[in-house]
């Protein structure tokens, strides 16, 4: 190999690093993490407090299918806040450790102002570590950071990594790193799980709808 083939192979090598190191390169964000078992218990189904279950949220070949009105009811009684209709995930609460959420999303056209996935539980004065929300066509961190865009109408891969001790969270979409935050809202003695689906926020549209699928639930092993 002459001194210009050389050259342009640690050229090459260069580039690649970056590349990689940008995150612009899909991995698997799943290595070193041991799932956890998951079945319909785990799943428990928030929604309109004077709606039954089928009216809101179905479960076929697979997909969970979650919408919403802009004018229903809170999810309890004694609730002030939107409406949704969400999975929480129970069973897997933490406060400690590094958790992974993975699952399949998919957003209809139409659908905005709304959250489609959370992180729950945040030091004060914030309720939520992280929050995904939906707003014409995008997927945002917050409302603060374009996670993906052009989302309507096609599924995704989503991975969220939460490091408890470290602070921070880190989203992926189809493998690809799309933003870490560092620090987070993290803090200590807070109670934490996740939740998927559809909670209307500011400018919501009337219909929202959200469906997942393959959800699966890891944590870093020791």
């Amino acid at each position: 190999m002459n001194s210009h083939s050389n050259f342009m192979f640690y050229i090459s090598l260069v580039f690649l690093f970056v590349y990689k190191a940008m995150g612009s390169e899909p991995i698997d964000t799943t290595l070193g993490f041991v799932s956890q078992p998951l079945g319909r218990s785990n799943f428990r189904i928030q929604k309109p407090y004077d709606l039954p279950v089928d009216q809101r949220y179905s479960f076929i070949k697979g997909v969970h299918k979650l919408w919403v009105f802009k004018t229903d009811k809170p999810h309890s009684r004694k609730s002030k806040t939107n409406p949704r209709t969400e999975i929480r995930i129970q069973g897997y609460d933490y406060s400690s450790g590094v958790w992974q959420f993975e699952a399949y999303g998919y957003v209809p056209s139409g659908t905005t102002g709304v959250s489609v996935m959370q992180v729950f539980g945040s030091k004060p004065p914030y309720a939520t570590t992280t929050m995904l929300t939906v707003y014409n066509n995008n997927l945002y961190y917050y409302r603060r950071n374009v996670i993906l865009s052009n989302l309507y109408n096609k599924w995704f891969r989503l991975n969220v990594i939460h490091d408890v001790e470290g602070n921070s969270v880190k989203i992926y979409i189809n493998g690809v790193l799309r933003l870490e935050d560092r620090p987070g809202r993290s803090g200590p003695n807070v109670h934490h799980y996740f939740k998927c689906g559809v909670y209307s926020q500011n400018d919501g549209s009337s219909y929202m709808e959200s469906r997942w699928k393959d959800i699966k639930i890891f944590r870093l092993s020791d």
